[in-house]
């Protein structure tokens, strides 16, 4: 946008504000909620034109023309839309258009999103196809340039890998808002060259640079971690990991999106301690798509925090102002004001977030739950579409777990331990049985098998570890394409034969998830594009995820969002210890261990 644009902008809104021009649209006797103030204002009207706000005041019958459509709130909320401050468009399994559709009825008007996933996959060309789709939204897409590709460089075997030079250019593309989540935390507090040349990039272009400390450790890595120059963080699972953040100058973001329930702890540093509120900022994650259309989206993070002691206006400021600002877009978004772009919430209730009516860029985009705009599709290219490269079916004795020593009976394992809820797990030690040379599965003491799979070379190798928690007690596997953050594919399993038959299912599907019982598929999900989304509906993914999470309980395993957890399992820069397709990774120290201790 030039410099006459910009003055033809505001010409047009001071016209409308002072009754020259007539508006667009005017909402009429709504209780404004003042994010900027803290105050909830009655007997407010709204101006709108051309997208933007133009008045807000107690009447603007000056601004009415024949032709400007009008909305009676009837002392109804006017809110302003929701922004999502942190998450990822492929956790929710569909694309960005088919995202939007379904959070629009949720108000979410403005989503900051990190395409990590696509990237490690196709690379910058996977994160300018995501660019190129945010621009076609009826809401605000921001995209953040993904850091780290790989997410530990030595440790996993990526699709692609993006370096300074590719983040340089990213931060000269439109819709680019900053560097996303620094996942590679000991690469910063280590100094290592890669990491801080990105950073550096970003701080160049003056954007933002996001955060991922993923580590209980507040000590001197911590310390190191913020001196580098994240300056938010989503990783905080305590109330101490939230003082830690705000207290060293970073935005401490609280998450609580499908799997990841990070608000109930962090939010006691403002309900108890009496911390700024407006250093706080909710966001998602990851939320997948049966969540977004049975749930909601950021609305449940806000709803969250009130129901946890914080006031309907703070929580309402986590998810507008407070994030609009910390990305230095608060001249555009995060407020009901003039000049910002008229996106607005119609409630019937604050502090349940009771949506009637929702207003992006100036259109009423939905109603009573309804989308009632036409969204059109998204056409990706034939190379998004087919991303799995095994070379050769795959076989029962792939899975095979076996030990150096075929007369022993049992062997101390490493095994992965999955928490509830959380994205760290536990480095558990275990004693397993050993039978002709081989570790078979424990159902009894909840140990099954793990694999993964590399998808993007088909070099055909496999990796193959131990996990306890999924509650598994009959003869299944669950393969995925959807493996943080290098997205090889995942298998976990309480038999062999089960495991290849899932494996394979998931290559003639060209990605996706699946689950086999018994020989049987019984539930699966089919994510073409890039192996980690589809262009169909949300409601039709959803209800296909839904058969993936009802295989999983068939399975025995009562774990909420089970699938979000296994997701994580090859994220190799979370602790405690995770599986890639280069071997058993100790996260702690950031080196392999085996599987099985001599």
């Amino acid at each position: 946008m030039n410099s006459n644009e910009i003055m033809k902008i505001s010409q047009t809104l001071v016209d409308v504000a002072m009754g020259r021009t007539p508006a667009d649209m005017v909402i009429r006797n709504g209780q404004w909620v003042c994010v900027q103030s803290g105050e909830i204002i009655p007997n407010t009207d709204i101006a709108i034109k051309d997208q933007r706000i133009a008045f807000v005041g107690e009447d603007a019958a000056h601004t009415i023309g024949d032709n400007t459509q009008i909305i009676n709130a009837n002392g109804q909320y006017l809110c302003p839309g929701l922004l999502d401050g942190h998450m990822h468009i492929e956790s929710g399994m569909i694309t960005i258009t088919e995202f939007v559709r379904a959070i629009i009825p949720h108000g979410t008007t403005g989503i900051f999103i990190d395409p990590h996933e696509i990237a490690n996959v196709f690379g910058l060309k996977g994160v300018q196809l995501m660019v190129d789709e945010a621009a076609n939204q009826p809401i605000h897409v921001w995209v953040q340039m993904p850091s780290c590709v790989p997410s530990a460089p030595g440790l996993e075997t990526p699709g692609a890998s993006i370096g300074p030079a590719d983040v340089a250019k990213a931060m000269q593309l439109e819709g680019v808002i900053g560097l996303g989540e620094m996942m590679n935390f000991p690469g910063v507090y280590f100094s290592d060259e890669k990491m801080h040349a990105e950073m550096a990039e970003t701080r160049l272009a003056g954007k933002v640079i996001g955060g991922h400390y993923a580590s209980p450790d507040l000590g001197l890595p911590f310390h190191g971690y913020v001196a580098g120059g994240p300056e938010d963080d989503h990783e905080g699972t305590r109330l101490e990991d939230a003082v830690a953040r705000i207290r060293q100058g970073m935005k401490a973001m609280l998450r609580f999106g499908s799997a990841w329930h990070d608000v109930d702890a962090q939010i006691k540093a403002v309900t108890e301690l009496g911390m700024d509120t407006r250093h706080f900022i909710l966001c998602t994650d990851d939320s997948h798509c049966e969540t977004l259309v049975n749930d909601g989206h950021v609305n449940r993070a806000v709803k969250r925090a009130i129901a946890q002691g914080a006031s309907p206006m703070q929580a309402i400021q986590m998810a507008t102002i407070n994030t609009a600002e910390h990305f230095g877009v608060s001249r555009k978004v995060g407020m009901i004001a003039p000049g910002r772009f008229a996106d607005i919430l119609i409630l019937d209730n604050l502090s349940e977030i009771k949506i009637d009516t929702v207003i992006a860029k100036g259109k009423v985009i939905s109603r009573q739950n309804q989308v009632v705009i036409d969204i059109p599709g998204y056409t990706y290219p034939d190379w998004a579409i087919h991303s799995i490269h095994i070379k050769r079916s795959l076989r029962a004795d792939d899975f095979a777990l076996k030990t150096t020593d075929a007369l022993i009976t049992q062997v101390w394992a490493n095994v992965i331990g999955v928490i509830e809820n959380q994205a760290p797990t536990q480095h558990l030690r275990m004693t397993v049985p050993v039978i002709d040379g081989e570790v078979p599965m424990d159902i009894e003491n909840d140990i099954a098998k793990i694999a993964v799979v590399e998808r993007h070379k088909g070099d055909g190798g496999i990796q193959i570890g131990l996990v306890h928690g999924f509650g598994f007690n009959k003869k299944c596997a669950i393969a995925s394409t959807v493996a943080h953050d290098c997205h090889q594919m995942i298998v976990v399993g309480t038999d062999d034969t089960q495991m290849a038959l899932a494996a394979n299912e998931l290559v003639r599907m060209e990605g996706g998830q699946v689950v086999v019982l018994e020989g049987n598929v019984i539930g699966k999900v089919e994510l073409p594009i890039a192996g980690l989304m589809s262009n169909q509906h949300a409601k039709v993914v959803a209800e296909k995820a839904k058969s993936v999470l009802d295989g999983f309980h068939a399975c025995g395993c009562n774990l909420n969002n089970p699938n979000m957890q296994l997701s994580l399992l090859a994220l190799v820069v979370i602790p405690e210890l995770r599986l890639s397709d280069k071997g058993l990774v100790d996260v702690t120290k950031f080196e392999f261990i085996p599987v099985l201790e001599a």
